[in-house]
């Protein structure tokens, strides 16, 4: 019998579970396998937010060419071949343009739309389709989900949070139309349960919560479909297959033991279950589960608002009790301005371990990192003059073959953010000719 690849669809499932698999030397034909599969490269892409801007002396680099890298940016060495510092990016429709105040909700709201969002609290919201939903709509049929919408701060959909700007503005960066905006998940638990519960049709909550009630792992519950697996694999894909299980199981501890913490009766519902007492832990977590949904070709479209725009929230574990946003307003004071850095570096540094993750995880061809486009950055410069160009962006990743790194490019002044975009979608297989106030591609990525 000729030898037949194995499905890229494959599911493991077992009661209340539906797990699949990453990509493996078994799934090519023999002859792309042969030719190291250079037609068969899947691309993916990631946006991934800070709000209130930096301490822009400490992000940007100093000298265009080759990178150097920034206080902020130090704990990008490992992969510091694999990014790329664009300056000169911008904006425009960010700034008020006679709107007066709301810079937090329309740095949000445009960040990946390039559209004017309306001033309205109400219903009546307006701004744009955003670029993850561009690629959602062309790319998101060839995975089990479009698009993966992640957050560690909870987002309103109404009322009003930004000087007569609705809170659904400053809370969502992922737009699936003018007036839709798509709310993030902020519990790991949920996510996870998103990406590895069994959703068919015939599957019932009552059997999800029967297997979670039993405290075993998901894989418990998948060993015989794993077994017969393992034995039409070569020795390096029943590794590769090793790898992917053990990234399961280990967010399924993390998840338990946080789980343990929270049902703890002084925490009560403050946060949901999954929702991990430090911030640190909060936004590995979440970078994992995209990680494993990058890995599994769950979903080749992410975005994640690291915090909402406006955010005060304190950073008492790296030395800043004070809240976020009030250090943005640094008025030139030395010490906020050290704070806003200790922020900003611990950000990066949480990103770091992401791009580190996906450059550890090897397909036939290249990393995950590899094969991905991942967009770092906020939709505000410096957040005491609330300016919305020369934004602090960093594009990782090699687009599947398509971008050079290890660069900072300084791009002209007020250059339109969303010519990135489209730049990026053309390396989705997505081509569009405009998104929002863009004015062609970005031709220096190559």
């Amino acid at each position: 019998m000729p030898w037949e690849p194995i499905s890229r669809r494959t599911l493991l499932r077992g009661l209340g579970t539906a797990i699949a698999l990453p990509m493996l030397e078994a799934m090519l034909p023999l002859n792309a396998l042969a030719q190291s599969a250079a037609k068969a490269r899947v691309n993916r892409m990631a946006f991934l937010f800070i709000p209130n801007g930096v301490n822009v002396a400490n992000w940007m680099p100093a000298t265009e060419g080759p990178l150097e890298l920034t206080p902020t940016l130090a704990s990008m060495k490992n992969v510091k071949d694999k990014i790329s510092i664009i300056t000169g990016l911008s904006q425009h429709n960010a700034f008020a343009l006679g709107d007066g105040g709301g810079d937090h909700a329309r740095s949000t709201a445009a960040w990946l739309t390039g559209v004017h969002p309306k001033k309205t609290d109400g219903a009546d919201l307006h701004v744009g389709i955003s670029v993850d939903q561009v690629a959602a709509q062309r790319v998101g049929r060839a995975t089990p989900f479009a698009s993966l919408e992640l957050g560690c701060e909870r987002g309103q959909v109404s009322g009003a949070c930004d000087t007569g700007y609705s809170c659904a503005y400053s809370s969502s960066i992922s737009w699936r139309g003018p007036s839709t905006p798509n709310p993030h998940e902020v519990d790991p638990r949920a996510v996870f349960e998103r990406l590895f519960g069994n959703n068919s049709p015939g599957e019932t909550a009552e059997s999800r919560a029967r297997r979670q009630s039993l405290k075993q792992s998901v894989l418990d519950f998948v060993l015989d479909d794993a077994a017969s697996l393992k034995k039409q694999l070569g020795v390096k894909d029943q590794a590769k297959l090793d790898e992917y299980f053990t990234g399961v199981r280990e967010i399924e501890d993390r998840l338990a033991r946080i789980e343990k913490i929270n049902a703890d009766p002084a925490i009560g519902d403050k946060v949901p279950a999954g929702v991990p007492p430090t911030m640190r832990e909060h936004i590995r977590l979440m970078c994992d589960m995209m990680t494993l949904a990058f890995q599994a070709d769950l979903t080749r479209i992410c975005t994640f608002m690291i915090a909402n725009d406006g955010s005060n929230r304190s950073y008492k574990d790296i030395g800043v009790p004070e809240g976020h946003h009030d250090m943005s307003h640094h008025g030139h004071d030395p010490y906020k301005l050290d704070q806003i850095a200790k922020i900003n570096k611990f950000h990066a540094e949480q990103v770091a371990y992401f791009l580190e993750k996906l450059d550890g995880i090897h397909e036939p061809d290249g990393t995950l990192l590899d094969n991905s486009m991942i967009v770092y950055g906020a939709g505000i410069s410096d957040g005491d003059r609330h300016n919305h160009d020369n934004l602090p962006i960093l594009l990782a990743g090699g687009g599947a073959g398509t971008i050079k790194q290890g660069r900072h490019l300084n791009l002209d002044k007020e250059t339109p953010l969303n010519d990135l975009f489209l730049s990026m979608l053309d390396r989705m297989g997505v081509h569009v000719e405009t998104l929002g106030d863009s004015t062609g591609r970005l031709t220096t990525l190559i």
